[in-house]
Formats: C-alpha cells, structure tokens, sequence
C-alpha cells in the first residue's frame, strides 16, 4: 500500500500531512482511553509489540509491487484484535517510521499519506467492530464471518485511500484508472488470506490463559464487554 515515490509531489503533499495529523490527533484521544482502562505501562507494551509485529510485516513478509502501489500482508485486523485500536494504530505508524527511515528513505516524503492509508481504514474497523461483534462476544470467539467482514473492511478501505491518492496526484486518466484497478484486484486477494490469520491467531490467544489480564493484549481478546 506505499504511495511510490513521485505520485504525489509539490504542495500536494500538504494533504498528506493534514490528513495524517487528523488522524494522530485521534489515535491520541484512543490512546488517553486505553491508558484509563488499562494504564499507560499496558498501551507501551502493547503498542511495541504492535510496532514490531507492523515492522515485519512490512519488511520481512513478501510485498509485490503492483500497479500504483505494492502489495503487503499489513494484518490490520490482526493487530486490532490483539492489541485494540490505540495500540494497532501506534504500532502502524510507528512500524512504517521505522521503516522508512533505516530502510526505504525514499518512502519518507509519502508518510503522511501511508500512514493515513493505514490509520482510517482502523478506525473504520474499530467502528464496524462494535455492530458486528455482540457486546457479549470475546474476540477469540469469533466466527469465520465476523473475522471475513472485518478483514474486508480493512483491505477496502486500504484500497479506497491508494484510489485517492493515486488519482490525486495522477488525475482521472486512462492510464490511472487501469493501475488503480489492477492494484484493488490483486490487494483483495489479502482477504482470502487475513480472516484465516486472524482465526489462528485468536485459536493461538485463547489457548495460552496465562495472557488473560497480562496487559500485554486488549481486555477484549479474553473477555466479554
């Protein structure tokens, strides 16, 4: 999902960084609400284990450019039903900083833009979250269906933003809309993939008791709202 160098350029720019800040501002009011539900010892640990796992996921999974954009296994989902929304949110802009600054510089300028292109989507997903998953549902038993519409949510939305950007900086052209379509068609694969990720994930989380009430994951993964 990185925006390629030169996209996007100039004063356009500018949009990328607004919006990113907008969506720091509340990754920042979801991170003040995890601190009061957990405190802020469990949001670090949480959040540096989302980073980690973000960084490899970006760098060690394979990732195969395609059309506008590359195609990554990001598992947006995953670490929102691990970790919650606050942590996930900090893992992925802080795991593509990282990133972009040891390893793919060239990347930097696009920050803002990547980043919105993984935050919004989350918060969508954190949304969705609450209509699908009954308040009496703990995430590790969830069904195929819910983790299927959670995972699509996320890669719709992945795609919805490289649309955007794409288009923004290359205009509604012939040649814009053929790479946007192969790039939407080959990341829509990832579904076929995350909801199973996800569900050996969760299988993974509830037979290992000992991470109930650890910090180290949401209060959500063991227990019902």
């Amino acid at each position: 999902m990185h925006i390629e160098p030169g996209l996007v350029s100039g004063a356009k720019l500018m949009l990328g960084a607004a919006t990113a800040a907008t969506a720091g501002l509340y990754t920042l009011k979801i991170a003040f609400a995890a601190i009061r539900e957990q405190g802020a010892v469990s949001l670090l640990a949480r959040s540096v284990l989302a980073t980690a796992a973000t960084f490899t996921f970006f760098e060690v999974l394979p990732h195969v450019p395609v059309g506008v954009s590359e195609v990554h296994l990001i598992l947006g989902s995953t670490l929102f039903l691990l970790f919650g929304a606050a942590p996930a949110a900090i893992g992925l802009a802080l795991g593509l900083l990282i990133q972009g600054m040891f390893f793919a510089p060239f990347d930097l300028p696009q920050y803002g833009m990547n980043v919105t292109t993984l935050l919004v989507p989350l918060f969508g997903l954190q949304a969705l979250a609450r209509r699908v998953i009954a308040p009496g549902t703990a995430y590790v038993d969830l069904r195929y269906g819910q983790a299927l519409a959670l995972s699509t949510a996320y890669q719709a939305g992945i795609v919805a933003w490289v649309a955007f950007w794409a288009f923004y900086g290359m205009g509604f052209s012939a040649e814009a809309m053929a790479q946007v379509s192969t790039f939407g068609a080959a990341y829509m694969l990832v579904v076929a993939v995350e909801p199973l990720v996800d569900l050996a994930v969760l299988a993974a989380a509830k037979a290992i008791k000992g991470l109930a009430g650890s910090g180290l994951v949401t209060p959500r993964l063991h227990a019902a709202a």
